[in-house]
């Protein structure tokens, strides 16, 4: 939107004038009699700013690496139509995003572009088997002014998120090409992410934007639960902070530089009433459609911080949660994968140096393909894919329709599933069974060739853009009393207000009743392995990646595990899955996702 068109709070602009001071006493015309006679030549002076500025904040969150228009369901958003009905558009790709952003600042002398973290992490492979130095030559190239840091920064821990700022070839894989790596022209924000060593922060906790005589502060958290939700390895000598006290510490110290403007970027979000990307969550009152985190958080957010861009849910909103004084104030989140862009409007009032937040406004808008592709971003996506070709490119399998990776229950995690148990298998013929969280399914798998590669092949590339991460395999075994006790932490402790659900080999089935409430809503009597009831006192071998092995996502049980076995990383596990067990006349089918029954 034109950040010129928004309204001021007094119904008019006042501006400065010479000698405001002292002439706080004088008449409007003992005033201009004294002013010195070229006070008034208009011909050799420039006019005076006006009281309120407008500024434009752009921002978007979760890009996760997405330089090309991401795939299936996670290259679409959906929209809400005047007559109720909703339809799909094709969205992302920073070629396009680029162009969107480049257009949005045209005419708006103040502009300033903020994302809510998690731009790099569980990337595809053009992006993360060169350690996502791509996204951030992208992210450079976007004029990104500063972005607060997500739990997937910290993927291979706190060096590499260093070298991603500060440059440098990577300490194993070297330079990729014959330039050296000048890391992030942006600063990444780290506020309540602080190193057990020195009690400080790893990185800067806040940022301060300036054009001309406006001041805006920047101050960036991620969700204080990062360890629950990153591999150990990747927090190892790091402590996360409440990210309300940090945020509220930070906006004092910004108030004692002369910064009254603050806008919090929290990589931590909400869950709108509806997946449209223009659903009004402010229906029927402020903030009534949203749900989630960073309710909570916004509600307790001190009042001097004037906007909150967020993230982490993959959700999109823009919307106004009641700061702890009541007073509306503007929340906002792009969905993620570079799909949509937020356009806030900040009116600037230089006699306070606040924002005056009752002339806030905010939007999302669409990364269309319809617009022309960014000359410099298709450059560079060509550069880094002529260097990925080679690993890229190679056919890892065949599927007979789409793979989706969204629901409950989803096939995409139900194939990987499978392929963890056939691959532990063949470590250890003794494995009973499967559990994939369904965090680490980054995508599904498409019919349609994204290349020249042919309709239902499935090339290294697309596998590697639904498991990025590199967890290895582990197998481990567990009493049937622990194994129940894991499917219950599904939807309890951590886990009780989010569920995340294990997604399960063919032979796993059970009942979820969401009717009911806590760890009772995984019925117990229902659980079934090749049809039989699970023994509390029997073992069970059962195979899962190196991130549940570990305890993570809440399911602590997972932890204790004895007999460790450690395979190969999880793609290769799907690549030799996949190889096995389909062909180019002989494609595997999606699986029918039955294996939980859910009653609602």
């Amino acid at each position: 939107m034109p950040a010129t068109s928004q309204p001021h709070p007094n119904g008019r602009r006042r501006t400065y004038r010479l000698l405001a001071a002292a002439a706080g006493l004088a008449t409007a015309g003992a005033m201009a009699a004294a002013l010195p006679a070229d006070a008034h030549d208009t011909k050799h002076s420039k006019p005076l700013p006006s009281r309120y500025q407008d500024v434009q904040l752009l921002s978007f969150n979760d890009l996760h690496g997405n330089l090309e228009p991401p795939s299936g369901s996670s290259g679409r958003v959906t929209e809400l139509q005047a007559d109720g009905t909703t339809k799909t558009i094709d969205a992302g790709g920073v070629e396009y995003l680029a162009t969107h952003l480049r257009e949005a600042r045209k005419g708006n002398t103040y502009s300033v572009t903020a994302a809510g973290g998690d731009m790099v992490g569980a990337s595809p492979l053009i992006s993360g088997l060169f350690h996502d130095e791509p996204t951030i030559e992208a992210l450079n190239k976007l004029d990104l002014d500063v972005t607060s840091v997500g739990n997937h920064e910290f993927d291979e821990g706190a060096k590499e998120l260093a070298r991603l700022q500060n440059g440098g070839c990577h300490p194993t894989a070297g330079c990729y090409t014959d330039k050296r790596f000048k890391g992030a022209d942006f600063p990444y924000l780290a506020a309540n992410v602080l190193s057990e060593k020195t009690g400080k922060p790893i990185l800067k906790p806040y940022f301060v934007w300036k054009k001309k005589d406006v001041k805006i502060g920047f101050i960036g958290v991620t969700l204080e639960d990062t360890p629950g939700v990153v591999s150990a390895e990747g927090v190892k000598g790091l402590k996360f902070k409440d990210e309300v006290e940090t945020i509220n510490k930070y906006a004092k110290v910004l108030q004692k530089q002369g910064v009254k403007s603050i806008v919090a970027l929290i990589h931590e979000g909400g869950l709108p009433a509806s997946g449209s990307y223009n659903y009004n969550c402010d229906s029927p009152g402020a903030g009534a459609g949203i749900s989630g985190p960073i309710v909570d958080i916004a509600k307790n957010i001190t009042p001097s911080v004037d906007a909150l861009v967020t993230g982490h849910t993959h959700a999109a909103y823009a919307c106004t949660i009641p700061d702890p004084s009541g007073k509306p104030r503007t929340v906002t989140s792009a969905a993620s994968f570079g799909r949509l862009y937020t356009d806030t409007t900040l009116t600037y009032d230089r006699f306070t140096g606040d924002i005056a937040r009752t002339a806030v406004k905010s939007a999302n808008h669409v990364v269309t393909r319809t617009v022309a592709k960014a000359p410099d971003m298709t450059e560079l996506i060509t550069k880094w894919n002529t260097l990925a070709a080679p690993v890229g490119n190679r056919a890892i399998g065949y599927i007979s329709a789409d793979v989706p990776s969204t629901g409950t229950e989803s096939p995409m995690g139900d194939l990987i599933a499978d392929a963890q148990l056939w691959y532990g298998k063949e470590l250890d013929p003794e494995t009973d069974l499967a559990l994939m969280n369904p965090g680490g399914v980054r995508a599904g798998l498409t019919y349609a060739a994204k290349g020249s590669e042919g309709d239902g092949v499935v090339t290294y590339a697309e596998g590697f853009t639904v498991q990025p991460f590199s967890n290895t395999v582990n197998l481990q075994d567990f009493t049937g009393a622990q194994l129940i006790q894991v499917l219950k932490e599904q939807v309890s402790g951590t886990n009780a207000s989010a569920p995340k659900i294990l997604q399960p080999s063919a032979n796993l089935t059970y009942t979820l009743d969401l009717t009911k409430s806590g760890a009772d809503r995984v019925v117990t009597d229902s659980i079934k392995l090749n049809g039989a009831a699970i023994d509390p006192a029997a073992t069970y071998r059962v195979s899962t990646n190196s991130f549940l092995a570990g305890g993570g996502d809440g399911f602590t049980t997972l932890g204790l595990g004895t007999n460790d076995l450690v395979g190969a990383d999880d793609l290769t596990a799907l690549e030799q899955y996949l190889l096995a067990n389909s062909s180019a006349t002989g494609p595997i089918a999606p699986p029918t996702a039955n294996r939980i029954a859910i009653v609602q």
